[in-house]
């Protein structure tokens, strides 16, 4: 696996993701390039329009051309890479395909994202049926949409952009934000397990819809205990942490710690606290020092949610959040 896979899919639906336009989907919806989940197949499950894909699929072409779709990124950034999956499409997939970005303020509809200017970020790469090719992008910029072009027709299961949530700083308040927030270019660095999900999810958009959407460690059975160290989306000044245990009902931790510094030395900024099972916790951090990082340690085990830290920027942090 590459190295930026384990940097977030900006464009998943979770992350509010959203394919805003295709050209056609005449086989099978374009919505579904986005979805987390892994792409499914059950065979001889026939509709009105033949066999039901978990993909994007469009028409056979009888003239020349291609297809291509549009997607809204849920989280602006740069990208590093892009994977294009063709899964259980053998007979129906593109023999090539290509990616192009472009960055546009606002909230633009189709026509306004049609008269953009495009980068390419990969030209015309040639695919195989059923499997994931996966590839690296060279590209500083910052970017909030990406288009996908089939050449010429075809289907395909799932698209992943991965890479470095950046924000628009315009839309930043730097009195008032969370230093945590994947959306704010925060970014979890390391972890001591992640067995049953991404420790990223702790600081996702929006609040989970289950347990898979929060970070869950093994069972430990040694006298340690888990833990997860947070970049901040700049340096700032924690003035409370939300500890939320949403969904952990059976699972959560007993208790957990925040601490700045590192990597090597740690300051305390929450002492030893008791959590209880799916629960939103606030607490205040008063006189905290100015940071850019957080480690936040889970006592045993556990899964747990969502961790917010909202602060302030200090005057280097508000320097640092400018769009490349």
């Amino acid at each position: 696996m590459s190295d930026w896979q384990a940097l977030p899919d900006l464009a998943v639906r979770r992350f509010g993701g959203s394919v805003v336009w295709a050209d056609d989907e005449s086989f099978a919806e374009k919505e579904n390039l986005i979805t987390a989940a892994p792409p499914g197949y059950q065979p001889h499950t026939f509709g009105h329009k033949g066999q039901v894909y978990d993909g994007w699929e469009t028409r056979r072409r009888r003239s020349p051309g291609e297809d291509s779709a549009i997607v809204r990124l849920g989280l602006p950034g740069i990208i590093r890479g892009v994977v294009v999956d063709t899964a259980f499409f053998t007979g129906n997939y593109p023999p090539a395909c290509s990616v192009a970005a472009t960055a546009v303020p606002g909230y633009p509809d189709p026509a306004e994202l049609a008269a953009a200017p495009w980068e390419p970020l990969l030209t015309q790469v040639p695919l195989t049926g059923d499997s994931r090719a996966e590839f690296d992008v060279d590209n500083p910029h910052r970017h909030t949409h990406v288009r996908l072009t089939m050449h010429p027709d075809g289907g395909i299961a799932r698209l992943r952009v991965h890479g470095e949530p950046t924000p628009d700083p315009t839309l930043i308040d730097p009195d008032a934000l969370d230093l945590a927030a994947l959306e704010n270019g925060a970014r979890v660095v390391a972890c001591s397990d992640m067995f049953y999900s991404s420790p990223s999810n702790l600081i996702a958009p929006g609040s989970p819809a289950s347990m898979g959407e929060g970070w869950e460690t093994r069972r430990r059975r040694d006298t340690g205990n888990d833990w997860a160290v947070i970049r901040l989306a700049a340096e700032g000044i924690i003035r409370f942490a939300e500890l939320d245990t949403t969904h952990f009902k059976h699972n959560a931790p007993g208790w957990a710690t925040l601490s700045t510094g590192g990597p090597d030395e740690w300051t305390p900024l929450l002492p030893r606290t008791r959590l209880q099972p799916d629960t939103r916790h606030r607490f205040p951090i008063p006189n905290a020092p100015a940071t850019t990082a957080v480690r936040l340690d889970i006592h045993p085990d556990g899964g747990m949610a969502r961790l917010r830290l909202y602060g302030s920027l200090t005057p280097t942090g508000r320097g640092t959040l400018t769009i490349p």
